[in-house]
Order: structure tokens, then sequence, then C-alpha cells
């Protein structure tokens, strides 16, 4: 297809003739089979639902299609409206429309629909096994065209997935306003998702996913670099580095296929298992693991050889994590650094499988008899934590990676709790890592994505963002040096490590003088010609966006990690101080129901107006995250927080009055 042909088919949208059906493709990763879950009565719900973006005299067409695709699938994706044409981050310019912060959008959107991206990209889902952007390619299409006639009058309002319509607004308005999952609290129970997203009523929109702000593995690779260095530190006895360590872990996906890139950049040796081939394949294809081994004696005899010569490399294990945590205990083949980024968020439909099953045996029990897969899960995790803790009586310190594997351990009945009965015995890394240590300082993932997705102009971004850093360590407290140096560090090898996966993206953990510093050096660039226009964003895996008490606020000791206060005050607060897109999702990371998280996009054209715009918002975005962490006593946040109001006389905050712990005895 042409360009021309491309815009005349966003801004037509739903088209008006059907067009002809196509063929289930299977050589693209599909998602599971979702479980039947519905009346007939609600069956028939769903149908209607699903009939009621179409006229009237196609119902009958459609009809036995979508009932065929609700039996076959679990849900109605509407595959004959996916487009013919390539969906991937193009240039902003060849996105027609009236408003370049709608084209911002678009781009974002096709990004996180991209094969190169996309964990199951015909069911619109980005990572996770249930990340979804849309519900179906209906809401997809009709999303396009509301984009493409927005002006910047004008907010896009989304309901998980469906786009709702255009309502009148201003300037300084979001564009689109996202919600994904966010139910009535007693309705957010995993079997609640899988119900209410058959009927096409909400969807499950991870992090990034349905935010549009995802930039494939790269989004957490930084994060899992730092987390991987820094838990290296804590196990070196006369600091040493990680040469010759081992490394073991679970998962290939879309956020998980970070792990074995960083522990290339780390220097350690990592072992990343994975059951699913075409994740696999995939990583492997793109250079992020160096080898792959699907022979477990092969894989002993590789990692000793590995350690003698303390290689750095990543190995992907083909199989299931639970017989490689088996066996290098049986072989007494020392493991460092364990952890684990399954997708155990979605346990019971995809998000990790049983010992002992192969794949497709795994999914079509999942589908007919998910009570067995469920038994089955249960049991391997009880196993994966009796393997785990046999290697950590060795010496091996392993951590949780915010995915609910000590969750839905302790729910399967492992042995991994504490001896209080309350806690696990292992910790979280935002608990002994990522909080204490960025999270409480300000530091978190913030990203940008060069929207003339030219190279030249990421390499460009790169040189500013080093420079300004380079600058604010002169004169940064002795408190944040390390995490300074780490992220220069990063910066600079950021071409060299070849991070690209779709969009002409970038990750850098910076506080919030560091991403107002470089936001306002990317405008003023953009201003002088040098660089096209730039979108900004974060993982929602940051200092203020998300309330989780497993996770993200995991070192919240003052009783309110079940508190979603600061994720709602986050989404509503960037809202009016100029964000580009705002969203606040149910789920992600840990789980439907486990959390609530927040995110934002913003354009940066070269204009005064965004020059106002980054320097509110995103000031707001990590002082508010500053804020609570401090009222929580934590020790960093609380030299933050008097840091930053030192520095903006307008901002003013409680700090707490600390108690003597004496006093109770």
């Amino acid at each position: 297809m042409t360009l021309q042909d491309i815009q005349k088919d966003i801004q037509e949208g739903i088209p008006s003739t059907l067009p002809p059906v196509k063929p289930y493709d299977s050589s693209v990763n599909h998602a599971p089979k979702r479980k039947q879950i519905l009346t007939k009565e609600e069956e028939r719900l769903a149908l209607k639902n699903a009939l009621r973006y179409f006229p009237s005299e196609q119902h009958a067409e459609l009809l036995p299609e979508f009932k065929e695709e609700l039996k076959t699938y679990g849900r109605i994706y509407m595959y004959r409206l996916r487009p013919d044409y390539k969906l991937h981050a193009r240039d902003i310019a060849e996105y027609p429309g009236q408003c370049d912060q709608a084209k911002a959008i678009m781009l974002m959107i096709h990004n996180n629909l991209d094969y190169a991206v996309a964990q199951h990209p015909h069911e619109l889902i980005t990572y996770g096994g249930n990340g979804a952007v849309f519900q179906n390619w209906a809401q997809y299409r009709l999303t396009m065209k509301y984009l493409s006639e927005m002006t910047d009058e004008q907010t896009l309002v989304m309901y998980s997935g469906h786009p709702m319509g255009l309502f009148p607004s201003h300037k300084d308005a979001p564009r689109v306003v996202v919600t994904n999952g966010m139910m009535i609290p007693n309705y957010s129970k995993p079997d609640d998702w899988e119900k209410y997203n058959a009927l096409g009523v909400t969807q499950y929109g991870q992090m990034t996913a349905g935010s549009f702000m995802y930039i494939g593995p790269q989004g957490i690779v930084h994060g899992t670099t730092i987390t991987v260095l820094n838990a290296g530190r804590k196990i070196s006895v006369n600091g040493e580095g990680l040469a010759g360590k081992v490394f073991l872990t679970a998962g290939l996906g879309g956020m998980s296929g970070a792990q074995p890139k960083a522990g290339n950049i780390a220097g350690c040796i990592t072992v990343c298992a994975e059951i699913n081939e075409k994740a696999t394949e995939t990583r492997h294809s793109q250079g992020w693991v160096d080898e792959v081994i699907s022979d477990l004696d092969e894989l002993v005899t590789r990692v000793n050889t590995a350690k003698a010569n303390k290689e750095v490399v990543s190995i992907a294990y083909q199989g299931n994590i639970v017989d490689v945590w088996e066996k290098f205990d049986e072989e007494n083949v020392k493991v460092d650094l364990g952890s684990d980024q399954t997708s155990l968020h979605n346990p019971w439909a995809g998000g990790y499988y049983p010992v002992g099953f192969s794949l497709e045996e795994s999914n079509q029990m999942m589908a007919e008899n998910p009570e067995q897969f469920k038994k089955e899960v249960q049991k391997t995790l009880v196993r994966h934590a009796n393997a785990i803790n046999n290697h950590t009586a060795k010496g091996t310190y392993f951590f949780d990676y915010g995915n609910a594997f000590l969750l839905e351990a302790s729910r399967a009945g492992a042995d991994i709790m504490a001896e209080n009965g309350i806690d696990f015995k292992y910790p979280s890394y935002v608990q002994d890592i990522m909080g204490p240590m960025c999270f409480d300082f300000g530091f978190g993932p913030f990203r940008w994505v060069c929207a003339s997705n030219d190279p030249a102009d990421l390499l460009k971004t790169d040189e500013i963002a080093c420079q300004v850093l380079e600058e604010l360590q002169k004169e940064s407290p002795a408190e944040i040096q390390q995490q300074m140096a780490d992220n220069i560090q990063w910066i600079k090898g950021a071409q060299e490590n070849k991070l690209v996966v779709g969009s002409q993206a970038r990750i850098l953990y910076a506080d919030a003088i560091g991403r107002m510093k470089i936001a306002e050096a990317f405008n003023k660039a953009i201003e002088k010609g040098e660089i096209g226009p730039v979108v900004l964003g974060r993982d929602h895996h940051d200092v203020s966006g998300t309330d989780s008490p497993f996770r993200e606020t995991s070192n919240i000791y003052d009783g309110s990690q079940f508190t979603a206060d600061m994720a709602i005050q986050n989404v509503i607060g960037d809202s009016f101080r100029g964000a580009t897109w705002v969203s606040i999702h149910n789920g992600g990371g840990v789980g439907w129901g486990e959390v609530i998280n927040g995110g934002f996009g913003m354009l940066l054209d070269g204009t005064a107006d965004a020059d106002r715009r980054l320097k509110s918002m995103l000031h707001w975005d990590v002082n508010n995250g500053i804020a609570r962490r401090n009222w929580a006593r934590n020790e960093g946040a609380m030299f933050a927080i008097k840091r930053a109001m030192e520095m903006e006389p307008k901002l003013k905050v409680t700090i707490p009055n600390l108690v003597d712990e004496n006093l109770f005895n």
C-alpha cells in the first residue's frame, strides 16, 4: 500500500464495506485460547456488544463469524478488520490529521502493535500475555479515525480500549484520557477480568500497553541492569564485579526479554528459561540473547565452562525454569543471583506454565480443564520454591522481580514465608534495591521517542542527555553520585548495546531535575531544527505513578502500601499540568486487582507552550511520589523532598516527625 492509501485507510475508520475474511496466520505468536466463562445469555450479550460497532445490515454476515471467534478463542477480536498495511512507528509527518499531538499518539499506538514489539499482535496484545492496546480491531480503527480528525481543542476519551468519542476541551488539556480495567473494587478478581473482557466491556492494559507507551524490552532493560548491578554489589565480598557469576531467571517475553541483555551489560553469565519457542526465537534473532540450549546436560557443561572462563554471555534454556533450578541443584552449579520474571500476575491464562507439560499440552489444559491447569501450576510453584530454597541455603541471593512470584507461591502453599508468617522470606527487588536506591530519591524510568523515527535524531538525543547529566553530576550531592554515574555510563553505552526494537526510543533513569533539564534541552534543539519532535513518557514502574504493595510501593512501611491515592493523584495532576495524554489502569505487572497505575505521554515540539508544560508536569510527576515516600518516613525520600523544596520555593510538603523507638520499650 502507498502512504496515501494508508492515510486514507486510517481516516476511513471502520470501513463501510466489510473487508474479506482474513485467514488465521499460524506464523504469528498468538494469545492462548481464553477459558469459556460466559453463560449462554452472556455469550449473546458479548455478540451484541461486538455487533454495535457495525450497521445493522452487516450483522447477519458478522454474527456467525464473531460467534466462532468467541467459541474458538474465548474472545471476539474481529480479525477480518486487521489493516492490510504494516503497523510500525513511522515519521510523525506521515500520519494524517490536524494536530501533531494526535499524530504522536498514532505513532505510539503503531509502535505498540508492531510485530517486532508486540507479543500477540493479531490479538492487539503488547506484552505480559494479556496487556492489550485494544480489545478488538474495530476499536483500533475507530480510535485512529478520531485521532486523524482531532483538533487541539478536543479530547478523546478511551474506556478500556473503546474510544467513547471526541469531546470539546482546550489546548492545554490532554488530547487523550485513557482508563483501563477500572472496576468497582469487589469485581477485580481474576475471573472478573475473564468475564468482563470476554463481554467486551473492559480490558487489562498492563502498564505501557494500554497507555501507548511501550518501547519494547528496552523499556525495562535499564532498570534490570541497575537491579542486577546492585544485586551484584550486595553479594560482592571484596568489591569484585559479576565476572564469572551466574544469574538464573525465567521469561523471554515482552518485558522479561530484557533480562539477558541486562545481564550482558552488567557483566555476568545469564541463564534465562523460556517455554515458548517463538518468544525465544524472537529474542535470539534480535540479539537480546546470545545462545539457545534445550538440553539440561549441555546447559550444565556450557555454564561451567563460562564460569571457568569468566565469560559474559546470555543463554536461553528452551524449557521450564523449574527443571533448571533442580538440575543445577543436583549438579552443584552455583547460582549467585536468582529471580523470576514469568507473567505470574496472569497465572491461569498463560503467564506461567506447569513443569512436565509441553506448551501445547498446557494451552489445551488451560482452555479445556482450567481447574486441573490451576492445580498443576500450583504444584509447580511449590517445586519451584523448594528448588530455590535449596540454592539459597548454599548462598544464592534470590529476589522477587515484582511479577507476583512470591505472592502466587504463597497462595499455592509453598515454603516462602518468613518466620513471622506475614512477610516473605525473600525481598522484593524494590524493597532491597530500586526503592531505597532509586525511587526514594526520585530516580525512575524516564523515556523518550524520536517522532521523526530517524536513528540520527536518537543519537543526538543521547548526546544531549549525556551532556545534561554530566553537568548535573558536578553539583549533585553525595547521596546520589552512584545513581548519576550509573546513568551516565548507561547512556554512553546505549548505541553500542543496540537497544532499539521498534521506535527510535530511549530509556534513562533520571530524577525530576534530570528529566526537566533533559526535556528542556530537547525542546530547544527541536526549536533550532537540530532534531525533530520528541515524545516524552515513562514506565508506570516509577516513583509516583503506581501503587503496588508487592512491587513499586513494597518499601512503604507506614501501612499505606494498600492505598492507591498516589496513583490517582498522579494522573489527575499530570492531566492539568500539560500532559499530551494520561492513563490510569487497574492491574499491570503484579495482577488484576493488585495494583493501580497511572502514566502519561507528552509531545515536545520546540514551542514555548511545550517548555512551560514540561517544567510544570515533570516536576509534579516525580515529586508527588517523593512526597508520599517521605511521609512514609523513607530516609532517602525525606532527603530528596527537602532538597526539592530548597530548589522550588512554591513547593511546601509536610515532613514527618520521627518517633524514638525506645518509647515503646
